[in-house]
């Protein structure tokens, strides 16, 4: 089935390698990372056995009226300053923002945590009903898991379709997918998509109780995480939001919009299995489903940003995928090995970074790959900078519950 062009015309993102274009690429360019240790702030803290965390430790100045803050948690902050500035580079015209042609897919793993833990808190403690009544009225709002969307509807005044995906790491993979089907369909002319997760320590918890996290690290944590490398032992928790605007190309064009990229192709399907353990049939179909959408062949894309959480299975297994489906051929790099895992906001972010080395010709290398694991040597890791240009670029994202996601994007020439 064919339809309209769908192309990139804004990209911003808050990461623990810095807010923003320019101290993103100088954080890749120099290889720095944003992993830290995990912040003491929680009793959970003192049961944790994984005491690194990708955190975003530099302040953000919001200029959010009081009407705005109010139903806004953490998650929310993150997720509306990074449409503010969409929308800024963007330069759409206020009528369109507000005409209902302009949608919003952005979601979170589950809301605000912290709001979340505050409410239960309260509700499980409350001895009387004035202690009970100390939930406040709006913190359902600031908690609930499309809190992102909405409330970025209700800043700016967006009409249009909301989509509220929650698939843990496909979150804004999935965002971006279904935001250029509704462009591309004609649902919509444009669509602002993404997705965020804040920090709480109880998320660490568990992924930490999944025997998931990194350990070995805690003394180091600039060593970690460590995506295909023999010494890796798992994921670290982060923080952040991406953000991208998609456009209807003509559209985009005839009102002189800068087109970072075009979108060319999206694949999402389900393992049907086991929901935490990767499988390898379920995310080669996902693989070859995005190039069958996309209308490319393998040796078409030159860059891989992979998934590559730093487990030990789930980089074997992607490695795997990856192999059967493009060979060596395109590069592959681990954009986690710099920041961890941003949970609901990495498919947005990755991609963010990845349209950041379209533009600037260069491929950051993965962190800490001193030794590749055998077991993940198949495919062309990228192990040093290169200055490379980089045409089409494929994202590939997998969730806990089985969900794979595969986006592939091309830069116009």
């Amino acid at each position: 089935m064919t339809g309209r062009r769908v192309v990139i015309t804004a990209a911003s993102a808050i990461t623990p390698i810095g807010h923003g274009r320019k101290p993103i690429i100088e954080s890749l360019v120099n290889g720095k990372s944003g992993v830290a240790t995990l912040r003491d702030d929680h009793f959970v803290s003192r049961f944790i056995h994984s005491r690194v965390y990708g955190t975003v430790g530099y302040p953000i100045e919001y200029d959010f009226s009081r009407q705005h803050r109010k139903t806004m948690g953490p998650v929310s902050y993150y997720a509306c300053q990074v449409a503010k500035e969409i929308l800024e580079q963007a330069g759409l015209p206020r009528d369109f923002v507000t005409g209902g042609r302009l949608g919003i897919a952005f979601g979170s793993i589950h809301g605000s945590p912290t709001v979340q833990r505050e409410i239960y808190r309260i509700f499980f403690n409350a001895g009387d009903r004035e202690s009970y009544q100390g939930i406040g009225a709006v913190d359902y709002l600031k908690s609930m898991v499309h809190t992102t969307a909405v409330n970025i509807s209700k800043m700016f005044g967006i009409t249009g379709r909301i989509i509220s995906s929650g698939t843990a790491c496909t979150t804004s993979s999935q965002s971006i997918g279904y935001g250029y089907e509704s462009v591309k369909y004609g649902l919509q002319d444009a669509m602002l998509c993404g997705g965020a997760d804040e920090y709480d320590t109880t998320t660490v918890a568990v992924f930490d109780n999944l025997l998931a996290c990194s350990t070995a690290f805690n003394d180091r944590p600039g060593e970690t995480p460590r995506p295909f490398d023999r010494a890796r032992d798992g994921l670290v928790v982060a923080e952040g939001a991406g953000a991208v605007m998609l456009e209807e190309y003509e559209f985009a064009r005839k009102r002189g919009a800068e087109i970072l990229a075009e979108v060319i192709g999206f694949a999402c399907n389900s393992n049907g299995g086991d929901l935490i353990l990767p499988n390898l049939d379920g995310i080669t179909k996902t693989l070859q489903l995005g190039l069958e959408n996309a209308q490319i062949q393998p040796s078409d894309v030159d860059l891989i940003s992979a998934h590559a959480t730093a487990t030990k299975m789930g980089d074997i297994i992607e490695a795997q995928a990856t192999g059967r489906v493009f060979g060596t051929s395109p590069r592959v790099a681990a954009l986690k090995s710099y920041m961890g895992h941003t949970m609901a906001a990495c498919g947005a972010v990755e991609t963010v970074l990845t349209l950041y080395m379209m533009q600037e010709g260069f491929i950051a290398p993965t962190l800490h790959l001193e030794e590749i694991d055998e077991r993940c040597a198949m495919i062309r890791h990228v192990q040093k900078l290169e200055e490379t240009p980089v045409k089409t670029a494929a994202i590939q994202n997998f969730a806990f519950g089985g969900v794979n996601t595969s986006l592939l994007i091309r830069k116009l020439t």
